[in-house]
């Protein structure tokens, strides 16, 4: 008998489900070793599914509600991460009074006293952070007394970075501070020559404002977190590892996904600054581990560590050799190594990671020691466990150690660019050209990824980069044998930070299977004048193959 399929054709593979998007565009730079750039590139749901190095060699993958984004001019690049940031401050400093934009302390006050025109009596009011006094005409920051000028109605915040305040008299009042308050260790209350209080605070005194600052709404956070994220995302940022979150802004976080207001993946490091004693990290850790099983496999939002520091900042940095002007100051360290020691082993022992903020090289060369100490009790530790935040001043045999000690670093460009002029007054010229010595060490085989450390310095994707292969700061070119090349850098913020994330199979470069993460570029930043990369932006930024900035459709 006669086998009726014995003659039919064999059948045929099923036909690939038709792409969601697809872009054909001038060059598609994948960052997959060895790989010349593609022309073509293919998203099915959530992952990249099909490259191609014809223009139309995806073709077929065109359905009836494929978007086609048809580019012949435009560069594809993998979203970028921004390894060491701050969100959580970039969404409250969306409600603050736009002291950035001022250029003379009378434009400053002038902004918070419009503000307070429109405020109720009592309110809080407070500032923008992402701001320099070196920038204002006078160089200098407010006094209380300039501030209280502006409103005694109000007590008024006025804060740079993280760790730096200024405030009025009505604010100092509610936070109990007066000229007689001690200050906290590791932490700056300033007085003027006849003692008197300038409303000034720095590093660890900062907590004392925290504490009694009213927690503004939930519903308010929210809809600051929606707007900055939105805008990392518009310069070309898919990932942000925000390093200082307050565990009860954990929730906060947590709202924002579920409310979908979040345009990036965001990794927290939970801040450990205020955990000093052991009893103090676990109750934190108990508070994060509620987060272990809830959060592994969100791909969007995830608790990535905790976040401590071992020194200060641009005028707090702990040095081997003394500030300029200053020949019995060196900085300060903020941890007895011992206790830093004990702390971090506390953390890694419940399995997480740990980030420790070093600038100066004292306060490398002490969190190398801390690290040193914590791999030998803990040999098994998983690389990238622990990681230099900055690593600002590094010197060669620091680099060569932490290189031995499997240590990455993270580094961000655009806190130098804005710092410089400060730091210079600090440190000098000299020691302030060898902040981030990238150069050496790509050559000398570190892992480093990059960042910007908002609100330090600025975040976006290629300020960055403009930053890092010119050397170009406010006080001018700093160090320009430090310097790497566009691809170099470019990596630093793709597929070296998903390495640092422990993401490099999902994440980093543009490969079938991977998470469609991925920047679209009017022109190719790998060969366009230098001097355009500083205000380039994005057409379009795409996160898990979700439109986050320009059009879809």
């Amino acid at each position: 008998m006669t086998d009726p399929d014995h003659n039919a054709a064999p059948d045929s593979a099923p036909a690939p489900a038709p792409a969601d998007l697809l872009i054909r565009a001038a060059a598609v730079h994948t960052l997959v070793p060895g790989e010349p750039p593609q022309r073509a590139i293919a998203v099915t749901g959530t992952r990249i599914t099909a490259l191609s190095p014809a223009p139309d060699g995806l073709d077929a993958l065109i359905g009836t509600a494929t978007e086609v984004l048809d580019a012949p001019a435009a560069t594809v690049l993998p979203a970028f991460d921004d390894t060491h940031t701050h969100l959580i401050l970039a969404g409250h400093s969306v409600h603050g009074v736009p002291v950035h934009q001022a250029r003379d302390l009378t434009g400053f006050l002038g902004l918070i006293r419009e503000r307070a025109a429109r405020t109720p009596a009592g309110q809080w009011i407070h500032t923008t952070i992402n701001w320099q006094e070196v920038h204002l005409a006078e160089q200098r920051m407010p006094t209380t007394e300039e501030l209280d000028r502006a409103t005694a109605d109000h007590p008024v915040l006025v804060r740079r970075g993280a760790y730096n305040m200024v405030l009025n008299s009505a604010a100092l009042r509610l936070a109990g501070i007066t000229a007689a308050t001690p200050a906290p260790p590791g932490g700056v209350i300033e007085l003027d020559e006849q003692g008197r209080l300038t409303g000034r605070l720095i590093n660890k005194a900062v907590e004392l404002v925290e504490r009694v600052l009213p927690r503004p709404a939930r519903t308010e956070r929210v809809a600051g977190l929606r707007a900055a994220s939105a805008d990392y995302a518009a310069t070309g940022i898919g990932t942000v590892r925000d390093c200082l979150v307050p565990v009860e802004d954990l929730d906060v976080l947590r709202a924002a996904r579920a409310a979908g207001a979040l345009s990036v993946r965001v990794r927290a490091l939970v801040s450990g600054f205020a955990a000093r004693t052991p009893e103090q990290v676990d109750a934190l850790l108990d508070r994060m581990d509620a987060w272990r099983a809830a959060g592994e496999d969100d791909d969007l939002l995830r608790v990535w560590g905790v976040k401590f520091g071992i020194d200060g900042g641009f005028e707090a940095g702990a040095l081997d050799e003394p500030y300029q002007g200053q020949p019995c100051y060196h900085g300060r360290l903020l941890w007895e190594p011992a206790e830093l020691v004990a702390a971090v082993e506390r953390v890694v022992g419940r399995g997480w990671r740990v980030g420790v903020h070093a600038w100066g090289d004292r306060g490398l060369r002490t969190l190398l020691d801390v690290f040193e100490e914590v791999l030998k009790h803990r040999p098994g530790l998983p690389p990238g466990t622990l990681v230099v935040e900055h690593g600002g001043l590094a010197r060669a045999d620091q680099r060569a150690r932490a290189i031995a000690l499997g240590i990455p670093v993270t580094v961000q460009h655009p806190l130098l660019h804005d710092g410089a002029l400060t730091q210079q007054r600090a440190w000098g010229r000299e020691r302030t050209a060898g902040i981030f010595p990238l150069r050496e060490w790509l050559d000398e085989g570190a892992l480093l990824a990059a960042g910007s450390d908002f609100p330090v310095g600025p975040y976006g994707a290629m300020v960055s980069v403009w930053g890092m292969t010119t050397r170009r700061t406010t006080a001018g070119v700093v160090g320009p044998e430090h310097a790497i090349d566009r691809a170099e850098a470019i990596a630093l913020h793709t597929v070296d930070a998903a390495r640092l994330m422990g993401e490099s199979a999902e994440r980093g470069s543009l490969r079938p299977g991977a998470l469609a993460d991925l920047t679209v570029w009017p022109v190719d930043p790998l060969s366009c004048p230098v001097d355009a990369l500083r205000g380039l932006r994005p057409e379009r930024t795409v996160v898990g193959g979700r439109t986050v900035h320009g059009t879809a459709g």
